[in-house]
């Protein structure tokens, strides 16, 4: 890892060929019984009110729990991933304001903030980590939710930097490279075509252990209330590699 890497600004990794892979990457994350769940446990948390989607992206979720009929908003930093989107539902359907989920607000309150997919991660920093938190409380109804779906490190102690095979699939190899000093690692994701060509990216990102995020909502005036697997709302234990959190606002 170079210095280089966390100093790329968020809009360059993002970027149109970034927009593009990721809705034509053929990800479990797309799959029926992947997002069957997510969109029924969403649009159960939000109730009546509105949802707000912190980097929406091209609208894996957002779109289908629009389609449920829960209202909702996005807040997007990349304009490719905005682009994107675009070419599936249109801005009076669901309006996205572009900007960092750090610091950039919406108008009105919401009954549920949500944040999918290990995005969190995507904030390099403890501090601007524990910023997002305060954003989504800021933007929540009193009794309102946050929601955080995330993967549970399980880093090993060997040196300071070290490799997880995450993913292996006909065509695609996902490969994390950790420095356990700081909390950080980048993603290395490699594509290969069936002619044998072989396509690599990269994603920098800040790992996180559930208790962190605990503290995290305390700090910004919010408590812990449920936490799940996953979206199927299946029991959290010691062997679940992923979770979601389900924060509410006091």
């Amino acid at each position: 890892m170079t210095k280089d890497i966390w100093n790329l600004p968020q809009r360059d990794l993002w970027d149109e060929q970034a927009a593009q892979g990721y809705e034509n990457g053929g990800s479990a994350m797309f799959a029926p019984e992947v997002l069957g769940p997510t969109v029924a446990t969403l649009a159960e948390l939000a109730g009546e009110g509105r949802a707000l989607e912190l980097a929406v992206g091209t609208g894996r979720v957002a779109i289908p729990l629009r389609e449920h009929g829960t209202e909702v908003h996005g807040i997007e930093l990349s304009p490719a991933m905005i682009a994107e989107l675009r070419t599936r539902v249109d801005a009076e359907t669901l309006p996205v304001t572009e900007g960092s989920m750090v610091e950039a607000r919406v108008a009105g309150e919401f009954s549920l903030v949500y944040l999918v997919f290990n995005t969190i991660s995507n904030l390099y920093s403890q501090a601007e980590q524990v910023a997002c938190f305060r954003n989504a409380a800021a933007h929540l109804a009193p009794g309102g939710r946050f929601v955080v779906e995330l993967w549970v490190p399980r880093p090993q102690p060997v040196g300071s930097a070290h490799a997880q095979v995450f993913s292996t699939r006909e065509g695609y190899i996902g490969m994390d490279v950790l420095d356990l000093s700081t909390q950080r690692g980048v993603s290395h994701h490699i594509h290969y075509s069936p002619d044998g060509e072989a396509r690599v990216s990269f994603s920098p990102f800040r790992y996180v252990w559930p208790g962190e995020l605990d503290l995290m909502a305390e700090l910004a005036g919010m408590e812990l209330e449920h936490r799940w697997a996953d979206f199927t709302q299946a029991p959290f234990t010691s062997e679940s590699t992923s979770h979601v959190s389900v924060y509410r606002l006091r």
